[in-house]
């Protein structure tokens, strides 16, 4: 708890929807070749309107991207993997282009023309060429049409270069269905045991999805029927479990155990069948997910971690203890290695790893912490001491890069030249993707809520007047606390039910003789003056993602501190903040009520520095007047704040990561409530502060 598209005129609407109805093509001329490019990543040049790139990679023949209407225009498709492309076709709307070129690039950086024309014929294009490459872009240099370029589907056919892993990405995910029948539920059908399974009504369009936690590069499904099996059904992904990709379609479902072949990316996957086979309804033994890696979307398998990491020197002192180099390859984004301050603040300086045998190295991801590189080379060497680069760059931005790369190696070395800032080299995490090696199966992400998330913790303080909290749930946390507060935390002497369900937390100026605090401003005596309560449930209930959800009424008055709030629970066992990580969802300065705070810390943001925003309420009411609805929406994607239903701070890890330092939050808190008195954010109590002052707590909930 600390501070810190472009509008088209109504004519040329009506006549681009005329060239639209003429262009349309039939829905069933989709091929049943699912091509690579399908349900993959796409950016653009431009977009007119909704006509958005991803349109031109969904598979549906009645959605199209559209460019502005000038001439140089383009649209490119990561495939997520090198891949040898025999065929790109081309369905274009009728604002076609009379000259373009058809192009491919291991890095979206240096471009190979495939195939080039000044005398495009607009319709649908297949054409034959011959590259490799993982992204693929149709560049447009004249327009046939006084519109821009729009295209129907941009297809990528070929052979993916990335293998299929055997593991099973869905075993132990979050599922849901559509329906489920008696206990048959949706997680037997990803539990990996073959005797228990989902079952569903008895009608005929039904789903089941599982959340793989992350966005994954899928290379098969696998679906072990019982005998109530699907006619018809389709298999699909999503990144947000909403707006969902057909990876596989059929018609004539043989039941059985069906092993398909899909190309595509996404966080969600999904079995949607739309015909029956028997009366019953639809009944999966199985339903397993494979992958191109074991760490989707970062290029592959994870190969480095937890293998062995050597560097030009270390630091270990009181600024960063045992800041090895096996610290940048453990996946804990809150532990880094650094160089060290006698020897290494120089350059050049280096970090490498072994990954155990021979690799073909695709991605490298580097979480820098302040003291990074301007100029360095990722290099591989299949000894330890001969090098050859495979990245380099004079320009490097710190933070949190992501590199595509192309080498073989059984080593991986960061080769710093010249750093940015007057300290050494430091980087919170270095990790190496890729195939082959010898990888060491890195800890399963924790999975997402349910979407919709259910109610699996809760306390409505409900009871008689003067009861304490349920032991059950909160734990009381006496003693004195942080940031020069006044105030002594009782055992619950401060904290009671007030018969009317609700929760009391009571700040009383009442002197504690022997529990030492600050000088109180006013007397400048060291006894604590003041008593309050503070209660958690570490010891009780700890969690990962959900919707953390608190229903509260602050008190008024100079040097009042209530908070809502939650601390990573590695703090119990050890790990100092802020590395175990905090997430303030309520902070409320008494002296100032019409304002509320949310914020996160870590270690490379904290204290004043951390990363939040104030909000009020509107019309610039008083959070002191009545009760308000405080929720936090925690995914492995971010958090979302948000006040009485209103959005009022939105924290994107990605985003983090690239402009701040790493996000360190996806990983078991707890809860707090506290009401602080004085401190240093909040400031001194004064004559006008009224004691006893009570911050009043209708309900927590926690959704999953």
């Amino acid at each position: 708890m600390r501070p810190l598209l472009r509008r088209v005129g109504l004519l040329v609407a009506v006549v681009a929807t005329l060239l639209t109805l003429t262009a349309l093509p039939s829905p069933s001329a989709r091929a049943a070749e699912v091509p690579l490019s399908q349900g993959r990543s796409v950016t653009a040049s431009s977009s007119e309107g909704v006509f958005a790139p991803a349109a031109a990679v969904d598979g549906d023949a009645g959605t199209r991207w559209s460019s502005a209407f000038t001439d140089t225009e383009w649209i490119q498709v990561d495939l997520g993997a090198s891949a040898a492309i025999g065929r790109v076709t081309l369905h274009w709307e009728a604002a076609y282009a009379k000259s373009f070129r058809v192009q491919v690039s291991a890095d979206a950086a240096t471009w190979t023309t495939l195939h080039e024309t000044t005398s495009g014929t607009g319709g649908v294009q297949d054409l034959t060429v011959s590259g490799t490459g993982r992204y693929v872009r149709m560049t447009a240099t004249e327009r046939a049409t006084a519109y821009g370029y729009s295209l129907w589907e941009f297809q990528v056919h070929g052979t993916s270069g990335a293998p299929c892993a055997s593991t099973d990405a869905a075993r132990g995910r979050t599922a849901t269905a559509s329906s489920t029948e008696g206990g048959f539920t949706a997680a037997h059908a990803v539990d990996g045991d073959g005797a228990t399974r989902w079952s569903s009504a008895f009608a005929d369009a039904q789903w089941i999805q599982v959340d793989l936690g992350a966005v994954r590069e899928l290379c098969g499904v696998t679906l072990a029927w019982e005998a109530a099996f699907a006619k018809s059904f389709r298999v699909q992904v999503s990144d947000d479990a909403s707006s969902w990709r057909t990876l596989y379609e059929t018609t004539s479902g043989a039941g059985g155990t069906q092993d398909l072949t899909v190309s595509g990316a996404g966080r969600h996957v999904r079995m949607a069948a739309t015909e029956r086979a028997t009366a019953y309804g639809y009944s999966l033994w199985t339903f397993a997910v494979r992958t191109t890696g074991t760490d989707g979307g970062n290029g592959g398998t994870l190969l480095s971690y937890g293998r062995p990491g050597s560097a030009s020197s270390s630091q270990s002192d009181q600024n960063c203890w045992e800041c090895t180099p096996a610290r940048a390859f453990d996946r804990d984004p809150a532990s880094r290695w650094a160089t060290s301050p006698t020897t290494g603040w120089a350059d050049p300086a280096w970090i490498s790893v072994d990954l155990g045998a021979p690799a073909r190295i695709d991605r490298i991801v580097l979480q820098w912490d302040p003291a990074h590189a301007r100029s360095f080379q990722i290099q591989v060497s299949d000894n330890g001491t001969d090098w050859t680069p495979i990245y380099s760059t004079t320009t490097g931005t710190g933070f949190k890069q992501t590199l595509d790369v192309s080498g073989t190696g059984r080593h991986v070395r960061m080769y710093g030249t010249q750093r940015a800032t007057a300290y050494g080299y430091s980087l919170w995490e270095f990790q190496v993707y890729g195939t082959g090696g010898a990888p060491n199966p890195a800890p399963p992400l924790p999975a997402d809520p349910a979407d919709p998330p259910r109610l699996v913790w809760s306390d409505e303080f409900d009871g008689a007047a003067g009861g304490r909290p349920d032991p059950a749930k909160w734990k009381a946390d006496p003693g004195t606390g942080q940031n020069a507060e006044l105030q002594y935390y009782t055992d619950h002497d401060n904290a009671s039910l007030d018969g009317a369900g609700h929760l009391v937390l009571e700040a009383r100026k009442q002197a504690t003789p022997g529990k030492g605090c600050p000088p109180d401003p006013l007397t400048g005596s060291t006894t604590c003056q003041y008593t309050s309560a503070r209660m958690n449930t570490g010891a009780t209930f700890r969690f990962t993602y959900g919707r953390v959800e608190a229903r509260v009424k602050v008190p008024e008055g100079n040097g009042l501190w209530p908070a809502f709030w939650m601390m990573g629970a590695d703090f119990l066992s050890g790990r100092p903040w802020p590395y175990n990580g905090e997430i303030d969802i309520l902070e409320v300065l008494g002296k100032d009520v019409k304002t509320s705070y949310s914020t996160v810390h870590a270690p490379a943001y904290h204290g004043a520095g951390g990363i939040g925003a104030p909000y009020g309420l509107p019309q610039g009411a008083d959070f002191s007047d009545d009760f308000h609805t405080w929720a936090a929406d925690w995914t492995s994607k971010g958090i979302v704040y948000s006040l009485d239903g209103r959005t009022v701070l939105t924290l994107d890890k990605e985003q983090v990561e690239r402009t701040r330092g790493p996000w360190i939050f996806d990983h078991p808190h707890y809860m707090i409530l506290n009401l602080a008195v004085g401190g240093d954010w909040p400031g001194p109590t004064d004559a006008t502060t009224p004691f006893p002052a009570r911050m009043l707590v209708d309900y927590v909930r926690v959704y999953q």
